[in-house]
């Protein structure tokens, strides 16, 4: 097993401190942001809980890692792209457009919570949307659409050890496919927005992409690349994500809503994406 330890300003105190609980066993140095202690047998009950309440208590992101669980072990990478690869909502940032960001955020913040029925809650937002402009979705890309943190390296990473990438989301194939081409993602599943003499009509075109799409489009590919479920990683932030996570041997929160935190293999709340890589990284 390994004891992960990270943060984007991890401190020399915070190493020290964590030594000294560990009974002096020394942390090996995966890059400046992260740190991991290796234990041969799975440690005492006692001793974690004394390591995870202090990463909490300071600020630190922190996993116990099975060794198996590393890089080149890995085959596919799944994840959400809104509030995950990205650092914004799409649709809130089109509703902003036309006036509506406080109506349809709140319907963006149930649905992300598992309050409302995904599918059922993007029909609702979408057809606020009707009359918008086409050219409103590019100016959110032009104005707002950002990758988060680590998101470039965390995919860059994946390229070198031979992971695939799947980004399936419950956002919409235009923004998707910007993201694509920012990042060199393998491929992408999103929904599709109805669009007649370049004004949205307020209606999704096809199947929906909600949490259960997500899930079957993960194992569809898993399958198709003749992985084992050991072999996947889901990464998401959203009550949407929780069933494709649930198909893959790992989930990682990303910065996620509690309900996901809690159901999730491992989360993240300080470092970016790049610390994806820092938990399945061993010297």
């Amino acid at each position: 097993m390994r004891f992960v330890v990270q943060h984007p300003a991890l401190q020399p105190q915070h190493l020290q401190q964590l030594t000294g609980m560990a009974h002096g066993h020394a942390f090996t140095r995966i890059n400046a942001n992260a740190y991991y202690l290796k234990f041969d047998s799975e440690p005492e009950t006692a001793l974690m809980l004394r390591l995870r309440t202090y990463c909490v208590e300071n600020g630190l992101d922190c996993a116990l890692v099975p060794d198996g669980q590393t890089l080149q072990h890995f085959g596919l990478a799944v994840m959400d792209m809104d509030s995950t690869l990205i650092s914004i909502e799409c649709i809130d940032e089109i509703a902003d457009m036309c006036g509506l960001k406080k109506e349809i955020s709140m319907v963006t913040e149930s649905a992300m919570r598992g309050e409302i029925e995904f599918a059922e809650s993007l029909r609702q937002r979408v057809s606020l949307l009707k009359g918008l402009e086409e050219s409103a979705l590019q100016r959110v890309i032009d104005e707002r659409l950002q990758l988060n943190p680590g998101a470039l390296k965390w995919i860059q990473t994946c390229k070198e050890h031979g992971i695939t990438t799947l980004l399936v989301s419950g956002g919409f194939d235009f923004f998707a496919e910007k993201v694509r081409a920012m990042t060199g993602l393998d491929q992408i599943r999103a929904n599709t927005l109805e669009i007649v003499d370049h004004k949205l009509t307020g209606k999704v075109l096809g199947d929906i992409v909600d949490g259960q799409a997500k899930a079957d489009h993960l194992i569809a590919l898993r399958d198709k690349l003749g992985l084992q479920a050991s072999q996947v990683i889901a990464i998401g932030d959203g009550a949407n994500d929780l069933k494709m996570m649930s198909v893959a041997a790992v989930g990682v929160a990303y910065h996620a809503k509690p309900i996901v935190q809690q159901q999730a293999t491992y989360a993240l709340n300080h470092m970016g994406l790049d610390g994806i890589a820092n938990l399945f990284t061993v010297i």
